[in-house]
Protein backbone atom coordinates (compact mmCIF):
# COMPACT_ATOMS: atom_id res chain seq x y z
CA UNK A 1 0.00 0.00 0.00
CA UNK A 2 1.02 3.60 -0.98
CA UNK A 3 2.78 5.69 2.15
CA UNK A 4 -0.12 7.23 3.80
CA UNK A 5 1.29 11.11 3.07
CA UNK A 6 1.66 10.62 -0.30
CA UNK A 7 -1.71 9.05 -1.00
CA UNK A 8 -2.83 12.94 0.86
CA UNK A 9 -0.71 14.76 -1.31
CA UNK A 10 -2.03 12.90 -4.69
CA UNK A 11 -5.56 13.31 -3.35
CA UNK A 12 -4.64 16.98 -3.16
CA UNK A 13 -3.22 17.28 -6.55
CA UNK A 14 -5.83 17.84 -9.35
CA UNK A 15 -3.64 16.11 -11.84
CA UNK A 16 -3.20 12.54 -9.65
CA UNK A 17 -6.81 12.86 -7.96
CA UNK A 18 -8.17 10.48 -9.67
CA UNK A 19 -6.20 7.69 -9.45
CA UNK A 20 -5.02 8.71 -5.86
CA UNK A 21 -9.32 7.80 -5.26
CA UNK A 22 -8.96 4.88 -6.66
CA UNK A 23 -6.48 3.66 -4.30
CA UNK A 24 -8.13 5.24 -1.21
CA UNK A 25 -10.94 3.42 -2.23
CA UNK A 26 -9.45 0.19 -2.95
CA UNK A 27 -7.45 0.24 0.02
CA UNK A 28 -10.20 1.18 2.65
CA UNK A 29 -13.26 0.19 0.95
CA UNK A 30 -13.95 -3.11 3.29
CA UNK A 31 -12.82 -2.07 6.51
CA UNK A 32 -14.69 0.95 6.03
CA UNK A 33 -17.98 -0.77 4.98
CA UNK A 34 -17.43 -3.21 8.28
CA UNK A 35 -17.33 -0.33 10.41
CA UNK A 36 -20.63 1.32 8.55
CA UNK A 37 -22.34 -2.21 8.80
CA UNK A 38 -22.27 -2.55 12.64
CA UNK A 39 -23.89 0.58 12.86
CA UNK A 40 -26.76 0.52 10.33
CA UNK A 41 -26.87 -3.55 10.75
CA UNK A 42 -28.59 -3.47 6.76
CA UNK A 43 -26.24 -4.66 3.89
CA UNK A 44 -28.00 -1.75 1.77
CA UNK A 45 -27.78 0.92 3.70
CA UNK A 46 -24.16 0.42 4.12
CA UNK A 47 -23.13 0.76 1.02
CA UNK A 48 -25.42 4.22 0.53
CA UNK A 49 -23.84 5.32 3.97
CA UNK A 50 -20.44 4.06 2.56
CA UNK A 51 -20.88 6.29 -1.01
CA UNK A 52 -21.46 9.44 0.82
CA UNK A 53 -18.83 8.52 2.81
CA UNK A 54 -16.37 8.35 0.19
CA UNK A 55 -18.11 10.89 -1.54
CA UNK A 56 -17.59 13.29 1.35
CA UNK A 57 -14.02 12.55 1.54
CA UNK A 58 -13.82 13.56 -1.75
CA UNK A 59 -14.47 16.32 -1.27
CA UNK A 60 -13.35 17.28 1.84
CA UNK A 61 -9.66 16.07 1.42
CA UNK A 62 -8.58 19.67 1.27
CA UNK A 63 -9.46 20.38 4.73
CA UNK A 64 -7.58 17.44 5.57
CA UNK A 65 -4.87 18.54 7.85
CA UNK A 66 -2.81 15.36 8.65
CA UNK A 67 -3.51 15.66 12.92
CA UNK A 68 -4.28 12.10 12.87
CA UNK A 69 -4.56 8.89 10.50
CA UNK A 70 -6.16 9.56 7.29
CA UNK A 71 -8.06 6.19 8.23
CA UNK A 72 -8.64 8.21 11.45
CA UNK A 73 -10.18 10.97 9.92
CA UNK A 74 -12.25 8.25 7.45
CA UNK A 75 -14.05 6.70 10.08
CA UNK A 76 -14.82 9.52 11.76
CA UNK A 77 -17.04 10.57 8.72
CA UNK A 78 -18.24 7.18 8.45
CA UNK A 79 -19.03 6.96 11.78
CA UNK A 80 -21.02 10.62 11.33
CA UNK A 81 -22.45 9.85 7.89
CA UNK A 82 -23.56 6.38 9.79
CA UNK A 83 -25.60 7.96 12.61
CA UNK A 84 -27.13 10.59 10.73
CA UNK A 85 -28.57 7.96 8.00
CA UNK A 86 -29.99 5.97 11.10
CA UNK A 87 -31.70 9.85 12.59
CA UNK A 88 -33.37 10.58 9.09
CA UNK A 89 -34.13 7.46 8.55
CA UNK A 90 -35.97 6.69 11.93
CA UNK A 91 -37.56 10.32 11.40
CA UNK A 92 -38.91 9.24 7.90
CA UNK A 93 -40.30 6.33 9.49
CA UNK A 94 -41.94 7.96 12.64
CA UNK A 95 -39.80 5.59 15.40
CA UNK A 96 -36.78 6.42 17.59
CA UNK A 97 -33.23 5.57 16.19
CA UNK A 98 -33.32 2.94 19.11
CA UNK A 99 -36.43 1.78 17.64
CA UNK A 100 -35.10 1.30 14.13
CA UNK A 101 -32.09 -0.66 15.24
CA UNK A 102 -34.06 -2.74 17.41
CA UNK A 103 -36.12 -3.41 14.13
CA UNK A 104 -33.43 -4.30 12.01
CA UNK A 105 -31.64 -6.59 14.55
CA UNK A 106 -35.15 -8.43 15.02
CA UNK A 107 -34.91 -9.02 11.15
CA UNK A 108 -30.87 -9.96 11.16
CA UNK A 109 -31.72 -13.75 9.90
CA UNK A 110 -34.06 -12.68 6.85
CA UNK A 111 -31.20 -10.85 5.61
CA UNK A 112 -29.30 -12.56 3.06
CA UNK A 113 -25.75 -11.26 3.46
CA UNK A 114 -25.94 -12.09 7.53
CA UNK A 115 -23.82 -15.33 7.62
CA UNK A 116 -23.84 -16.76 10.91
CA UNK A 117 -25.15 -19.07 13.06
CA UNK A 118 -27.36 -18.92 16.17
CA UNK A 119 -25.12 -17.37 18.81
CA UNK A 120 -23.40 -14.89 16.44
CA UNK A 121 -27.20 -13.72 15.36
CA UNK A 122 -27.37 -13.52 19.41
CA UNK A 123 -24.50 -11.56 19.34
CA UNK A 124 -25.54 -9.04 16.76
CA UNK A 125 -29.07 -8.51 18.52
CA UNK A 126 -27.16 -7.45 21.53
CA UNK A 127 -24.81 -5.40 19.90
CA UNK A 128 -28.13 -3.65 18.67
CA UNK A 129 -29.36 -3.13 21.61
CA UNK A 130 -26.04 -1.32 23.16
CA UNK A 131 -26.49 2.78 23.59
CA UNK A 132 -24.91 4.34 20.70
CA UNK A 133 -21.24 4.82 22.16
CA UNK A 134 -21.21 1.87 23.72
CA UNK A 135 -22.05 -0.19 20.43
CA UNK A 136 -19.45 2.10 18.24
CA UNK A 137 -16.25 1.34 21.10
CA UNK A 138 -17.22 -2.32 21.52
CA UNK A 139 -17.84 -3.17 17.64
CA UNK A 140 -14.23 -0.93 17.23
CA UNK A 141 -12.19 -2.91 19.72
CA UNK A 142 -14.09 -6.04 19.31
CA UNK A 143 -14.48 -6.68 15.81
CA UNK A 144 -11.90 -4.42 14.28
CA UNK A 145 -9.62 -4.56 16.75
CA UNK A 146 -8.62 -1.06 16.73
CA UNK A 147 -6.53 0.19 20.20
CA UNK A 148 -7.96 2.11 22.32
CA UNK A 149 -5.84 5.26 21.06
CA UNK A 150 -7.09 4.71 18.00
CA UNK A 151 -10.62 4.82 19.04
CA UNK A 152 -9.62 7.74 20.64
CA UNK A 153 -8.70 9.26 17.53
CA UNK A 154 -11.39 8.78 16.24
CA UNK A 155 -14.48 9.47 18.16
CA UNK A 156 -12.95 11.54 20.12
CA UNK A 157 -13.34 10.63 24.01
CA UNK A 158 -10.54 9.91 26.21
CA UNK A 159 -8.58 6.22 26.66
CA UNK A 160 -10.39 6.19 30.22
CA UNK A 161 -13.92 6.54 29.47
CA UNK A 162 -13.73 4.05 26.18
CA UNK A 163 -12.38 1.21 28.47
CA UNK A 164 -15.18 2.03 30.33
CA UNK A 165 -17.50 1.90 27.76
CA UNK A 166 -16.31 -1.57 26.50
CA UNK A 167 -16.37 -3.28 29.52
CA UNK A 168 -20.09 -1.84 30.52
CA UNK A 169 -20.70 -2.89 26.87
CA UNK A 170 -19.32 -6.19 27.65
CA UNK A 171 -21.00 -6.82 30.81
CA UNK A 172 -24.56 -6.04 28.96
CA UNK A 173 -23.86 -8.12 25.94
CA UNK A 174 -23.20 -11.07 28.26
CA UNK A 175 -26.42 -10.18 30.36
CA UNK A 176 -28.32 -10.49 26.63
CA UNK A 177 -26.85 -13.73 26.17
CA UNK A 178 -27.12 -15.56 29.20
CA UNK A 179 -31.14 -14.55 29.18
CA UNK A 180 -31.90 -16.09 25.48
Amino acid sequence: MIAEETLVKELKQKDTQAKAFEVLITSYKERLYWHIRRIVLDHDDADDVLQNTFIKVFRNIDKFKGDSKLYSWMYRIGTNEALTFLKTKSRKLGVSSDELIERKANTLEADVYFEGDEIQLQLQQAIARLPEKQKLVFNMKYFEELKYEEISEILGTSVGALKASYHLAVKKIEGFLEIH
